[in-house]
């Protein structure tokens, strides 16, 4: 494959690192657009002396973008937020989308991928869902011809949601459950990324949207017992009603980094599995990786001595 330049805009997240690492393997240049470049330094070891380069870029400046995407042959958004208020939720989901996906185009880019979440929705009354769809349709407006990308929860050592609720299990005397019963499909992050990788260095998925989950659904109740179960942590659940947990999150997400916000509450009563006639992981020829082959080694942290507590000896 001949080499080509790529803008990885958010590129040192979760998602964004797997996709880097993807894109300097194959021999492509990579700039990677950060708000603060200095914590995107570990990315450059990835690649070859000058093969990635973190670059400062805002989706809240056009400068910064327009810079960014200069000369770049495909380019992926993977900036989003889990809380904050409403114009918060618009200005970077919303409007940082479409200005990214129009900065793109006017600079020339074959491809452009947005990174959105299943359940996004334009109609939503949750700013997250809601930013998410709006974000999907200015992003389309921009760029006709961009793919669309929307895993379920992504799960891989860095996640926010394995580790979140191995620490809980370790720290709190219960689990508390909210919504037992609503379903996910976690994706493995490195299937995420090659789905990212193949769409922007591939004109065959242009224009379509995708949704990106596993092997295999569990209710939420079932992840949760799971991650007890690999940590070792025996944790009596505490049933908690969903009106009461959305005045737990609407007072939580006054907080910097809530646990919990009202809006999540809402989108826990949902479930976040792909759609029958959804395209998917299959359409990239990718097979989904197994839950259970991949959280074992990093939920390990989470036992009562570490790696050295062995699940048989309990």
């Amino acid at each position: 494959m001949a080499q080509q330049l790529y803008t990885v805009i958010g590129g040192s997240g979760f998602i964004g690192r797997y996709i880097v690492q993807d894109l300097a393997e194959a021999g492509h240049r990579v700039r990677v657009g950060v708000r603060s470049p200095n914590q995107a330094l570990f990315l450059k070891p990835l690649g070859a002396v000058g093969q990635v380069l973190p670059m400062a870029a805002s989706v809240l400046n056009e400068d910064s973008i327009a810079r960014a995407v200069d000369g770049a042959d495909g380019v992926i958004n993977l900036v989003g937020i889990l809380h904050g208020n409403t114009n918060q939720f618009e200005t970077i989901q919303t409007g940082g989308a479409e200005r990214v996906a129009r900065l793109a185009k006017a600079a020339g880019a074959k491809r452009f991928v947005q990174m959105s979440a299943i359940g996004a929705d334009a109609d939503s009354e949750v700013d997250y869902a809601r930013t998410k769809g709006e974000g999907e349709q200015a992003v389309l407006e921009a760029f006709p011809e961009a793919t669309i990308l929307r895993p379920s929860i992504v799960i891989g050592p860095e996640d926010q949601f394995m580790n979140r609720f191995g620490d809980m299990a370790r720290k709190s005397p219960f689990m508390p459950l909210i919504c037992g019963k609503s379903r996910f499909q976690p994706v493995y992050v490195c299937d995420v990324a090659q789905a990212a990788f193949k769409a922007l260095t591939s004109d065959a998925y242009q224009g379509q949207t995708y949704e990106l989950g596993g092997p295999q659904t569990y209710s939420f109740k079932e992840l949760l017992s799971y991650i007890m179960d690999e940590t070792m942590h025996k944790r009596p659940f505490l049933p908690i009603p969903t009106a009461i947990a959305e005045i737990q999150g609407a007072i939580m997400g006054l907080l910097p980094n809530p646990p919990l916000t009202r809006g999540q509450v809402k989108m826990l009563q949902n479930d976040n599995v792909v759609s029958g006639s959804a395209l998917g992981l299959a359409d990239f020829a990718i097979e989904p990786t197994p839950m259970e082959s991949i959280a074992p080694s990093y939920l390990v942290r989470y036992r009562p001595h570490g790696r050295f507590s062995k699940k048989d000896a309990a």
